[in-house]
């Protein structure tokens, strides 16, 4: 299974992304997405930028792997369905 994570783009030096993502930052390319740039949202996966999306989906995206994470680690929040 292939997972890509969205993130916010912070800088952008040539083809160089820095994407933040929720704090954390790393170095991506953005060959794959060339007309990216600062405060674009993007999918990304092995250190590539592979495609834009909008900021909603990508908090969308966010909560889910939150969702996702808490129901592994046995948190329950009192919200189902």
């Amino acid at each position: 299974m292939c997972l890509a994570i969205p993130g916010e783009v912070i800088s952008r030096v040539e083809d160089e992304l820095v994407v933040d993502f929720q704090g954390s930052r790393v170095n991506v390319s953005a060959v794959m997405t060339p007309d990216v740039d600062v405060g674009d949202w993007v999918l990304v996966h092995a250190g590539f930028a592979i495609s834009e999306l909008e900021e909603s989906e990508a908090r969308r995206t966010w909560d889910y792997l939150q969702q996702a994470q808490d129901v592994r680690s046995g948190v329950d929040d009192g919200h189902h369905g």
